[in-house]
């Protein structure tokens, strides 16, 4: 979203508590196929015998289930390789995205690419979505029913590409991939793994936009993130 949007950004603690991983997080089994990744979403809703990235591409954009596709003005479904090691979830096209038809190309978007510099980490290896693929109308927060049928996509993108790490910039994006009651300032920078995948939850590049002092804390969560990905076997 872009840096306009309402209700991306929290206080932001001097002395973060520590982060209690839940028990569900940490799953061992040696197939997670069958299981869903997104808390509350069944398996067999997600698009589960769609086996190509491009095919789910093409279903999403005719979708019609919910309003957001009443006011945009096209679908903005993802971009990056299809079997990428990373990948960043925001939480919806702004503007700028759902003119152009990618995610990320607004002002937190030249805010994303130069901390992916910074990082060393090349934007073309990394596959970049949101929860929402729909530009929500005056880039308002997502409705719940909204992100309900939304997801469902975002589960079958997980599921297809098989990231190794994936990165949560915003409220949003954290609190639908990680915990419906996960607060931003509390969880960030702290690793979570879930089916084997790590997550790090992260502040918005929007965020930043409109805070300046959430520069540093999002620097050292992608140092972190850089270390993992070069890291990556």
């Amino acid at each position: 979203m872009t840096n306009e949007q309402p209700g991306l950004f929290e206080e932001f603690p001097e002395n973060r508590e520590e982060i209690e991983v839940e028990s569900d997080l940490i799953v061992q089994a040696d197939d997670y196929s069958h299981l869903p990744f997104l808390p509350g979403l069944g398996r067999e809703e997600a698009y589960a015998d769609i086996k190509d990235i491009i095919e789910l591409e093409k279903i999403a954009r005719e979708c019609r289930r919910c309003r957001l596709r009443e006011s945009c003005s096209q679908v903005v479904f993802g971009e990056g390789p299809p079997d990428a090691r990373l990948m960043l979830i925001g939480e919806g096209p702004g503007q700028d995205e759902d003119i152009q038809g990618q995610p990320f190309v607004g002002k937190a978007g030249k805010l994303l690419d130069k901390i992916l510099e910074a990082a060393e980490i090349n934007r073309s290896e990394v596959y970049i979505g949101n929860v929402v693929k729909c530009r929500p109308p005056g880039n308002r927060l997502p409705n719940p029913d909204e992100v309900k049928e939304c997801q469902k996509y975002l589960e079958a993108q997980i599921k297809l590409i098989k990231p190794s790490i994936i990165v949560c910039l915003g409220s949003m994006a954290s609190q639908t991939l990680i915990d419906p009651k996960a607060k931003i300032s509390r969880i960030r920078g702290s690793w979570l793994i879930r089916q084997g995948i790590k997550i790090m939850p992260t502040f918005h590049p929007a965020a930043l936009l409109r805070n300046p002092g959430y520069k540093r804390p999002v620097w050292e969560d992608f140092k972190q993130i850089r270390d993992e990905y070069k890291n990556l076997p």
